[in-house]
């Protein structure tokens, strides 16, 4: 069985679990619809996390883990959607990312193996400590600098967010980029 759970493009974490809903044909995808997405998503971006969950956490995803991430998606996409039309954001999205964040308290610990390290340190179950690392990031995002270069991509029918990484980016891929030029040119040489 083939899982797909729509693109993950080397955007922050916030921003790659808002594009779990994605356009295909300009009809709107979920892309954590099962358990099995979602621990998939999880597997594509552990290596990001602070706490990644091992082999066995995500096959042991459930239902509440499914429900508790839609939720955080949901609430970054509209925190997002807010951002992008510099508009109040909703209230139950701000209270979903908070509510996340709370779930899983992290703090860091000194290990001294060879050397000096610091080590992220969670007491929740895996995958609810990397919702809520998201969730989190989500905080940084959001409250952080990065926030004036976030986008909604400009390509007819896309519903993906990108963190502008460069003065003339306007879509999320090469890919909307092209469509989006298409659409232009086929506009010009109808009329």
């Amino acid at each position: 069985m083939t899982v797909t759970t729509g693109p993950v493009m080397g955007e922050p974490l916030p921003i790659e679990l808002a594009n779990a809903t994605y356009a295909v044909r300009g009809h709107l995808q979920d892309g954590l619809e099962t358990t099995e997405q979602l621990a998939f998503w999880l597997e594509q971006v552990r290596s990001r996390l602070p706490l990644p969950p091992s082999d066995a956490d995500l096959r042991d995803v459930n239902q509440q883990d499914l429900a508790t991430a839609r939720e955080l998606r949901d609430a970054i996409r509209a925190l997002a959607g807010a951002a992008v039309d510099r508009t109040a954001p909703p209230q139950p999205a701000l209270d979903a990312l908070n509510g996340c964040v709370r779930t899983a308290p992290s703090w860091r610990e000194l290990r001294w193996a060879d050397a000096p390290s610091a080590e992220a340190r969670n007491d929740a179950r895996p995958i609810t400590a990397a919702l809520a690392d998201i969730a989190e990031l989500a905080v940084d995002l959001f409250a952080g600098p990065a926030l004036a270069d976030l986008r909604a991509c400009h390509a007819p029918g896309c519903v993906l967010f990108f963190l502008k990484d460069h003065p003339r980016r306007e879509w999320c891929s090469a890919g909307c980029g092209n469509r989006a030029r298409v659409a232009r040119h086929y506009q010009r040489t109808k009329a």
